[in-house]
């Protein structure tokens, strides 16, 4: 399927209601084309995680036009089906990414320095200036 008005059309004939009714879900798993305008779009929520996190922002249920209480995972489930054929994880969208240089290459912070310039005696933990301590004395944070 390629719009998600046909998704929703899908959904009206499994359950009844009208296309407004699952409109909105069918459009979340696709407002990843305004990123990638191709089928790549759907690694980003095509896949078993992005159901369940369209329930989570969803609900658990829609009461359609109907009146008929429609499971929001089902209407998830539909719509990564008829797009795929199956419901794969993101486990095996990510293993097709072939790691580059710049995915692996990091960068060590900075280290914490004294006011004088030099490096501040932190522990291993990043320091931070607070003003509202008298003579600005540092605390230590964990992150």
């Amino acid at each position: 399927m390629a719009h998600c008005y046909y998704h929703a059309l899908s959904s009206v004939r499994k359950w009844g209601g009208a296309v407004e009714d699952y409109l909105p879900l069918h459009q979340w798993f696709d407002q990843s084309k305004a990123i990638l305008a191709d089928p790549r779009h759907r690694a980003l929520r095509h896949h078993a995680e992005g159901i369940f996190m369209l329930e989570t922002l969803f609900g658990a249920s829609i009461v359609n036009a109907d009146g008929r209480v429609v499971p929001v995972r089902l209407v998830g489930e539909q719509h990564v089906r008829e797009d795929l054929g199956s419901i794969p994880s993101f486990a095996d969208w990510a293993s097709l990414i072939s790691p580059r240089p710049w995915m692996l290459r990091g960068n060590p912070l900075d280290p914490p320095r004294q006011e004088g310039g030099g490096l501040a005696d932190s522990g291993g933990l990043p320091v931070l200036k607070d003003a509202a301590h008298a003579g600005g004395a540092s605390i230590r944070i964990a992150f």
